[in-house]
This record gives structure tokens, sequence and C-alpha cells, in this order.
């Protein structure tokens, strides 16, 4: 197996497709996300009140980092941090009002672009390697 075939190689370049449709897609409706802040913002409102480790595991994100993530956020207006009232290290995060009107706005075009990062595959193709990728995560398969 040559090394523009392996795995590693084959996952980085579809990681380039993937974050070159999303900033396409992000410019076109015009927002400004990246896809790490976006699955920050979609994690936040699944699980209000959650702290920023919380967010960091939720998104497969270092923890070391989450925080950058976070300020800028919380600089556009999308968040808001609190200190936690169970633990005084702990910052919970919630989307504001503005921030839930973002994501609202974002999604359908996040979803729209699902297709286009997989657009070499037809519909069978595209739920196997959901199943597959998920499965290679470690995520449960879809019930």
């Amino acid at each position: 197996m040559d090394s523009l075939s392996m795995p590693g190689h084959l996952i980085r370049r579809l990681h380039q497709k993937s974050t070159q449709a999303f900033m396409r897609g992000m410019q076109e409706a015009g927002f400004d996300l990246t896809q790490v802040q976006f699955a920050a913002m979609d994690a936040i409102r699944a699980y209000p009140g959650v702290d920023q480790a919380g967010v960091a595991t939720l998104i497969g994100y270092d923890r070391a980092t989450i925080g950058g993530v976070i300020d800028r956020l919380e600089q556009k207006g999308l968040i808001r941090r609190e200190v936690s009232r169970h633990d005084r290290r702990a910052r919970e995060v919630t989307l504001t009002r503005e921030g839930r009107r973002v994501l609202d706005a974002v999604l359908p075009v996040v979803r729209a672009l699902q297709v286009d990062i997989l657009d070499a595959l037809d519909d069978p193709e595209r739920a196997a390697f959901h199943a597959l990728a998920a499965k290679a995560i470690g995520l449960a398969p879809a019930a």
C-alpha cells in the first residue's frame, strides 16, 4: 500500500474537502464561523450550561485550546460564559439570543453541505460511509 492510499492520508484529504466546503458555504451564506465554532455552538445548544471542558469533550477538541474558541464566540456575542455555581473553577457556557438565531440560520446551510462533502458517493454509499466513519471513531450506530 503506498502512502497516498493509506487511511490517514485519505482522511486528511477528506478533512481538507470538508473544511473547504464548510468555509465556502459559510462565506456564501454571510456567516463568520469555523467548523469548530459551529460544533461548539451546536454542543452548547444540546447541553446548555455545559462547562468549557465538556464542550471540548463533546466535539472531540483539545481541552487546552477550547478556551480560544469560546473566547472568539463570546467576542462575537454568540455565547455567554459564567462561573459555575457548582464548581467555581469551571466556566459554564450558554448560547445568547443572537447565538441561537445564528445557529438556527446556519444549520440548514451545514446540513446541505454534507452532500457536497461526499458528492462522489450515491445515497447508499453515503449511508455506508457514515456508518463506518461513526464506528471507526467509536460512536454508537444511529437507532
